[in-house]
């Protein structure tokens, strides 16, 4: 297993809408098992896929010392919404902000070796599914805002100094990084109170 290089914001594949898997073999169990150590290692919430620079649907999360994937994952929501929490994403450090999610979702998908998976999620665990199934769309959590609050976090992504604050989130990073493409970086960002995704 090794801990993958994260993609920052900017890198083309966050906007790039991830392929379904269809091969089942080896390289998607080292893909999930990379995932998980990488997500593990940031102590993140969950990490998806495109994250690590792979366009295929896969997503990863742990909570409350529970972890799991889901590969080609689908979500059945809630048409409730659960209260306002502030997200973050590990490919957009240090930029955080309230979104909007539904209050449950039922997620449906298969595990690296093609048998059916299926989980009810609410809460943060709905939450996770919902901004990692978003990645997977090439959506980021600010696309999720409205109003003033998109407006500020597009502000706070042009304003900070972006280029220093990854440098140094990459430079942190980069000593924890055991990549079979050579090396790479990664970042860091808060999903939740002190939850990372």
């Amino acid at each position: 297993m090794a801990v993958l290089p994260i993609r920052i914001i900017g890198d083309p594949v966050l906007r790039t809408v991830a392929e379904p898997v269809t091969d089942f073999g080896a390289g998607l169990t080292r893909l999930v098992e990379d995932m998980l150590e990488t997500m593990e290692d940031v102590d993140g919430a969950g990490l998806a896929a495109p994250q690590v620079g792979v366009g295929q649907r896969v997503f990863t999360y742990q909570i409350d010392g529970e972890r799991g994937y889901v590969v080609n994952p689908v979500l059945e929501l809630s048409e409730d919404f659960q209260d306002d929490a502030i997200e973050g994403c590990l490919s957009i450090p240090g930029v955080a902000f309230p979104v909007r999610r539904r209050a449950r979702a039922r997620v449906t998908g298969l595990d690296a070796d093609g048998n059916p998976v299926a989980f009810d999620a609410e809460g943060l665990l709905a939450r996770i599914a919902q901004h990692e199934t978003d990645h997977l769309d090439g959506i980021l959590f600010p696309d999720r805002l409205d109003g003033e609050d998109r407006r500020a976090a597009l502000r706070a992504i042009r304003a900070i100094d972006y280029h220093s604050r990854v440098d140094a989130t990459l430079s942190k990073r980069s000593a924890h990084i055991e990549s079979a493409f050579g090396g790479g970086h990664a970042a860091i960002g808060s999903f939740g109170q002190g939850v990372r995704a």
